[in-house]
């Protein structure tokens, strides 16, 4: 039956709850339909929970509330493992610093990690998404090693950070009584792991065994999971170590011994940092602030302190951050290692990039290349910005864009000054720094386009 021009077709007799369906179902798909999408928007999504929190009044010391751009700073400071934050200790309640520690779990644990694990917990089983999207956030390539993995990360971080707290217990009891001490002793150990770099007393770690334990926390926190992972399946199912895990291993602690001495070369003298401690301690802390750099954010004494030449070390280090799939932030150890290694491999003419008898494919080789460049391009916007707003020197400026996009949290003092315009840039910062370069990188890596024809080959002129 044909019908007139005036007569309303099928789309036209929609009724209206039917089309907010199609809208409400459209916008789920642009915000979850893609794992990268997903994992974004689940984190912004539990930072504005975390906010709105923060901004209550019981949440702070004086039961006022706390202006939005600082709550929301903290809470995507705590949830993203940061630690910058423009607000001290001091201006929270205890039920402000729980719901901090609670931030910092849940985004050490990673949102995507503790979802899908309530979900293997509850259901016995992973769906297809869910196993997508944590491999994108553990860093891992075979969707059948997901829940073995969630497991494994879920033990060894709660197993870990029960015995950092039970090594700082007796020196924090000591130092602040029963409760107080073992509230500080489970905070630290879960900000350590986590490399969030949150502290409730700045003279904590005067302690030796306090300073000492966050360095090793750090440092576990760092390598990642997929590193913990395989170290699990070599002592209890004698698994030979992978390619991934040495490369991570070998450039982790070549940071950390380089970095240290390093940072004892250029502050033996300085009376402001390690100029009046005695050799061991000078040694103690300079392996100390060589680990804080890549991603754990605690400092022993003011960074404006160190001498320059410090300060480009540590930037250079807070750009680099962690292991893949860990809390740490950064390009990566791995994508350093790949980049040396094709460098190295160019220089002697080798063809292929070999390394502990194995190739990397050269694809692997564009996807760091990409994830260098985004990087470095993002912390230049962000310098820029920030030099623009807050009209401080490039210094002071380039490091709190450094620590905010390799999630470490050592500061300058901007984020405190900074105007609110300047927060909301270092708020984008720890954001995308956290999440938008592992979705980049994994994205990168997955998509391989078949190619049908090909062109002429030329080269241009480089160097």
């Amino acid at each position: 039956m044909n019908t007139s021009p005036l007569t309303p077709g099928p789309r036209a007799l929609q009724p209206p709850q039917g089309r907010g369906r199609t809208l409400a179902r459209k916008l789920s798909e642009v915000l979850t339909g893609h794992p990268s999408r997903a994992a974004i928007t689940l984190f912004a999504l539990v930072i504005s929970i975390f906010t709105a929190l923060l901004a209550l009044p019981a949440a702070a010391a004086d039961h006022t509330a706390t202006r939005l751009v600082d709550a929301a700073l903290t809470a995507t400071s705590a949830v993203t493992v940061t630690g910058l934050t423009s607000l001290g200790p001091e201006h929270f309640s205890f039920f402000g610093q729980l719901i901090i520690l609670t931030a910092i779990q849940v985004g050490g644990l990673g949102i995507v990690t503790l979802g899908a694990w309530l979900s293997l917990l509850v259901s016995r089983r992973l769906s297809l998404r869910t196993r997508m999207l944590s491999t994108e956030s553990l860093g891992v390539t075979k969707l059948g090693e997901v829940p073995a993995l969630l497991i494994t990360v879920v033990m060894f971080t709660l197993t870990i950070e029960a015995l950092l707290a039970l090594i700082m217990l007796p020196v924090f009891i000591e130092q602040l009584g029963g409760a107080d001490g073992t509230f500080h002793a489970i905070f630290y150990a879960v900000s350590a792991f986590s490399n969030a770099g949150f502290t409730l007393d700045f003279t904590a770690l005067d302690h030796p065994v306090v300073m000492t334990t966050i360095n090793v926390g750090v440092f576990a926190g760092a390598l990642g999971f997929p590193v913990v992972y395989m170290l699990f399946r070599m002592i209890f199912y004698r698994a030979r170590m992978n390619l991934h895990s040495r490369l991570t291993l070998e450039v982790t602690v070549l940071l950390l011994l380089g970095g240290a001495a390093l940072v004892a070369i250029f502050e033996w003298n300085n009376p402001a940092t390690l100029g009046p401690l005695s050799i061991p301690d000078k040694f103690h802390q300079a392996i100390f602030a060589s680990g804080m750099t890549r991603s754990g954010g605690f400092s022993t004494y003011e960074v404006m302190d160190q001498t320059d030449q410090t300060l480009l070390i540590t930037n250079v280090l807070m750009f680099i951050g962690g292991g893949a799939g860990s809390t740490a932030g950064g390009i990566k150890v791995t994508t350093l290692a790949v980049l040396l290694l094709a460098i190295v491999a160019e220089i002697r003419g080798d063809e292929h990039i070999r390394v502990h008898r194995r190739e990397i494919p050269t694809t692997l080789v564009r996807v760091a290349v990409a994830v260098l460049t985004a990087g470095a391009l993002l912390v230049l916007t962000a310098v820029v910005l920030l030099s623009a707003v807050t009209g401080q020197g490039l210094a002071s400026t380039t490091f709190e864009a450094l620590s905010a996009f390799g999630t470490v949290g050592l500061t300058t003092g901007l984020t405190e000054t900074a105007p609110e315009s300047g927060k909301w840039i270092l708020i984008g910062l720890m954001f995308i720094g956290r999440v938008g370069i592992i979705t980049f990188s994994a994205g990168l890596t997955a998509r391989h386009k078949a190619t049908f024809y090909r062109y002429p080959t030329e080269r241009p002129i480089i160097g």
